[in-house]
């Protein structure tokens, strides 16, 4: 059972010209994994101060944060105690494997207590895994902000922002003598890596509060600003040399020392005004328009790139005359564009450094100074209404959004002497709906406020980069499909992007053989099932058909209950986990086949291990681990009472609440939470299981204080 434990304690004071504010903050969690945690403290002060006549004010701020965190799994194959967990053989004890270590009288050390080998996934004590084979990342941020705003006159100020965010992280892995040697050396390995992140952020804005000629109201923001950030790393390992489990950069070997360096600076100034412009407070016209210059467009023919908007929204119920019980009306509809940098360096030439031989590639990337910016174009209309004097409220939006100049990287013929080559093309569109009904009353003491929320989003792809001129050629590009991501070994179902299909389209090419009459195919002789190689074909998507939610807030006397459900509508999600259970037979499904005498197919059993050790992990056969995402959950659930002040004599004011998430799975054929991801990093890795974590269920309670 993990643990989290926040602290928090805010203290704020002033008068008129002056305020002041601090607060220090503690988070302490303990994983459902043992010897796995993470840890935050947080201090924040605030400064608030005007003078010559109130004109002047100036804020002042600092923050800093201290944060470490202890072998932070989340899925895959290696460092991850699951597989050997999972995989376990049913038969065997496994309270023999939880005393993780033995002493070695040979070596005068411990080492791991593992009789069942590393087998074909490199399996380790589960206990080792997370004793003796820590990653921990200890950081230090600190954050200093500061601002200074000029009331010029009574519509016009200008401020001007500075923010400096500098963070510095200690990344280190120790791996004891006794981990598999596919891992450390005999005598232990060690890694570490020392981080620094700099940025700085300053703007210079004049703002414009006008009322003119009675029925026009306007408000502008211009100005320009700057960001500058930079990062450095270091890092050095390899198996330790002479003295096991000594980890220090001096005791690593020389023959397998690893060093590493990266870093990047990138910049970007930008110039930029907002204006809008209302009549009688029932017509507003909103213009912006932004110009940036990126330092990561360097050495290309386009230097920066310029991003407008226009909206209009018109309030109808004040033009008009509506029913009494038609409170408000307002509609709207906007077009802006936005624009982005690709990555720093794409359009200088690039060399490979292959860390493993310590060598550099012999090609490298051709430099295209032809790059463009991505630029993203959107339309949205919408509408917001209130019935019966507000306690009914509806608002819907629709969009839909072009993404341009996307990059994508070929490979030229061998004779260019380029290893790559980076060209712009494609467009990929996204079109969807938001909806929020909501309702709220009160009856005396009692209220009640009920809100349902629908999410649509459709995605689809215009153009790849198909048939694109190569600059280095001057030939036409062959790219009819874009390979993404395999989900699985070898053959296990892929995202590939084709024109016409979405960003979330999964396809396979490999399925159990069948016969002429499209029976699967069972071998006469040995009565055993074979996978066979087919034409790829589509079979499913990673991408939900719509998403809703549904949250209810009741209030009487103090006391207060919230409730939400959330519920995620089609999509699929793939089990790489279900395929290694069954292939290693310890799944409850292979059991029930065992016992049955085998799996049936057609009209007769076919052998149970042959069957999963077909179709299972390892095989390329993911496509029968494919599962509907469809899901509803209760996400939320929390009861709160605030004390009548008079019971501590209006001195101080006390909350306490019980909270609950994650509570109750109401619907999901999944075997896993299709809402896990394994990594925020690829959006093309989403809704797939390696063993991951498991969903957790929270529940907790927190007591507040007010003075």
């Amino acid at each position: 059972t993990g643990s989290n434990v926040n602290n928090s304690f805010t203290f704020s004071t002033g008068t008129k010209r002056y305020q002041s504010y601090f607060s220090a903050a503690t988070t302490n969690a303990r994983n459902i994994l043992p010897n796995s945690g993470y840890n935050r403290y947080n201090f924040t002060f605030r400064n608030t101060f005007s003078f010559l006549d109130e004109k002047l004010t100036a804020d002042v701020g600092a923050s800093y944060i201290l944060q470490d965190n202890k072998n932070m799994i989340s899925s895959g194959q290696y460092f991850n105690p699951l597989p050997a967990l999972y995989l376990f053989p049913r038969g065997d004890d496994f309270d023999n494997v939880r005393m993780y270590q033995i002493w070695d009288e040979s070596r005068n050390l411990y080492t791991q207590n593992w009789t069942y080998g590393s087998g074909d996934m490199s399996f380790q004590n589960p206990y080792w895994i997370m004793n003796k084979m820590i990653n921990e990342t200890k950081k230090r941020r600190y954050m200093l902000s500061a601002s200074l705003k000029y009331d010029v006159t009574k519509w016009l100020n200008v401020t001007g922002r500075v923010k400096v965010d500098n963070a510095d992280m200690d990344i280190t892995n120790k791996r004891y003598a006794g981990t598999d040697t596919n891992f450390a050396g005999e005598k232990g390995l060690y890694n570490i890596e020392k981080r620094n992140d700099r940025q700085i952020y300053a703007d210079a804005i004049a703002n414009v509060d006008l009322y003119f000629a009675d029925d026009y109201h306007l408000t502008a923001n211009v100005g320009g600003s700057i960001k500058d950030v930079q990062m450095d790393l270091m890092g050095w390992g390899g198996d330790l040399r002479k003295i096991p489990n000594f980890f220090s950069i001096t005791n690593i070997s020389t023959t397998s020392y690893k060093e590493r360096e990266d870093g990047s600076h990138v910049q970007s100034q930008s110039v930029f005004a907002n204006v809008e412009l209302s009549w009688k407070s029932m017509l507003y016209l909103t213009v912006t328009g932004r110009n940036d210059w990126e330092s990561a467009l360097a050495f290309s023919k386009y230097k920066s790139f310029f991003y407008p908007s226009v909206g209009l929204s018109a309030v109808i119920s004040e033009m008009v005359e509506l029913p009494e019980w038609f409170s408000f009306l307002k509609l709207r509809a906007s077009y802006s564009a936005v624009g982005s940098s690709y990555a720093a360096y794409l359009t200088k030439p690039y060399y490979d450094y292959k860390g493993q031989t310590h060598e550099w590639d012999s090609l490298h990337r051709f430099p295209n100074e032809n790059l463009k910016p991505e630029k993203t174009k959107s339309w949205e209309v919408g509408l917001n209404a209130r019935f019966f004097g507000g306690k009914l409220n509806f608002d819907a939006t629709w969009y839909r959004s072009d993404t341009f100049n996307q990059t994508f990287e070929s490979t030229p013929s061998s004779t260019s002497g380029y290893s790559s080559v980076l060209v712009q093309a494609g467009q990929v569109r996204n079109s969807g709906l938001e909806m929020l009904l909501n309702y709220h009353n009160t009856w005396r003491d009692f209220t009640w406020n009920t809100s349902v929320t629908y999410t649509m989003n459709r995605n689809k792809i215009i153009r790849l980069a198909n048939g694109v001129i190569s600059p280095v050629d001057g030939q036409p590009i062959d790219m009819p499909y874009l390979e993404k991501a395999t989900l699985g070994d070898a053959g296990s179902p892929q995202v590939i992007l084709y024109e016409g299909g979405t960003m979330g389209d999964l396809y396979i090419n490999r399925e159990l053989r069948t016969d002429l009459n499209g029976n699967i195919y069972v071998d006469p002789q040995t009565n055993k099932v074979e996978l066979t190689t087919t034409e790829r074909r589509k079979v499913a998507s990673l991408l939900p058909k719509g998403n809703i939610g549904w949250s209810n807030s009741f209030a009487w006397k103090g006391l207060n209950l919230n409730v939400m459900f959330a519920a995620r509508l089609g999509g699929s999600v793939v089990s790489n986990t279900e395929a290694f259970l069954d292939y290693y037979g310890v799944s409850e499904r292979s059991a029930a086949a065992r016992e049955a005498g085998g799996v049936r197919i057609n009209n007769g059993m076919v052998d149970a291990q042959n069957y999963y050790q077909t179709i299972g992990a390892g095989t390329g056969a993911g496509a029968y681990y494919i599962y509907d995402a469809t899901n509803v959950r209760m996400q939320e659930l929390s009861l709160a009472y605030t004390l009548p002040k008079r019971w501590f004599r209006q001195k101080m004011a006390m909350t306490v609440s019980l909270v609950g998430r994650n509570l109750w799975m109401i619907y999901n054929k999944a075997p896993f939470d299709p809402e896990l991801t394994p990594s925020t990093a690829d959006n093309f890795l989403q809704g797939v299981d390696y063993f991951m974590l498991p969903s957790l269920r929270n529940i907790g309670f927190t007591v507040k204080l007010q003075f």
